[in-house]
């Protein structure tokens, strides 16, 4: 049987097809566990403990939660980050235009200069972080450190007449804020260190009153958890007799706050030190950014505690 060319060049070329999609399927998963592996790998913690002390230890005062980003909402370090990314990644389109030099060397200068805050903002979240997340961030922080030694010796190449130099520098320390770029994403976005962690529960309660107990089950003054479905809850009755029931799992990290302490009218997470107001869930404190679901809570005839989360279901 005579097989034609034709036939013969199409499987050859289906073949190679899956091959070359096969390649591309072990990388990416090979990539993705080398990437994940990152987060398990203790041997950084030597480096992290005694780092984590410095940096918690740092006397910013009110300023430490203007760093976390309390006063818009999330954190502040991926904004500080965009300064520095975009004058170098500016600086090198400018590279490539003649007679642009003078302001390539300025956007370089200026990009080194404002990755100090990026960096200061992004040291105080990743002190308050999970293991796994510290060592991951511990690498982009060091993949970050290398583009901006990278940059300062670009800027002062270009300083002494070394342009060649000066743009080879450039590039390699784009290439290295792109890994450290990189790896900030696989934190924030894999690995969840940034995003507020009770922004889901709305949509795992029903629009409905529910019951948590009876008012003698809740002893005055005192964090008491219950469970509605999937979503814990934060119970404390006063001596008023008011009742504040808030998300259980702390907008942060989702530390458990019923095992915090309550004082002043504000319970305080045990993990991390995140401040939350009773009243209405609002972080007085971080590193949260973001406050806790705040639930309407309700008295029967017979002293049953019902609570509804608004804009829930």
């Amino acid at each position: 049987m005579r097989v034609s060319a034709s036939s013969r060049g199409g499987s050859s070329k289906g073949l190679s097809e899956r091959q070359i999609k096969g390649v591309v399927t072990r990388t990416e998963e090979s990539f993705l566990r080398a990437l994940d592996a990152l987060g398990r790998l203790e041997k950084l913690d030597a480096v992290i403990a005694p780092v984590q002390r410095v940096v918690r230890g740092l006397p910013l005062g009110s300023a430490r939660d203007v760093l976390h980003g309390r006063p818009i909402g999330h954190p502040l370090h991926p904004v500080l980050v965009q300064v520095p990314l975009g004058t170098w990644l500016s600086s090198a389109v400018l590279d490539v235009v003649p007679g642009t030099g003078r302001g390539s060397r300025l956007l370089v200068g200026v990009g080194v200069l404002a990755a100090a805050p990026a960096a200061l903002a992004g040291w105080v979240d990743w002190a308050e972080q999970h293991e796994d997340q510290r060592r991951t961030g511990l690498v982009h922080a060091v993949s970050t450190a290398v583009a901006v030694g990278l940059y300062a010796g670009s800027w002062v190449q270009r300083g002494r007449g070394r342009t060649v130099w000066g743009k080879a520098l450039g590039l390699a320390g784009l290439c290295a804020a792109g890994a450290g770029g990189m790896l900030g994403g696989h934190l924030a976005f894999r690995q969840a260190a940034g995003p507020n962690k009770a922004e889901p529960v709305p949509r795992l309660l029903e629009d409905a009153w529910q019951s948590v107990g009876s008012v003698q089950d809740f002893p005055v003054g005192q964090a008491v958890r219950r469970q509605l479905g999937e979503v814990p809850v934060l119970v404390v009755r006063e001596s008023s007799g008011r009742i504040h029931v808030l998300a259980d799992r702390c907008s942060h990290l989702s530390g458990p706050l019923s095992s915090g302490k309550v004082t002043d009218g504000c319970v305080e997470c045990p993990w991390h030190g995140s401040v939350f107001r009773l009243a209405d869930g609002a972080n007085v404190r971080g590193p949260a950014t973001a406050p806790q679901p705040s639930f309407l809570v309700r008295l029967d005839g017979s002293g049953d505690v019902q609570v509804r989360l608004p804009g829930a279901g």
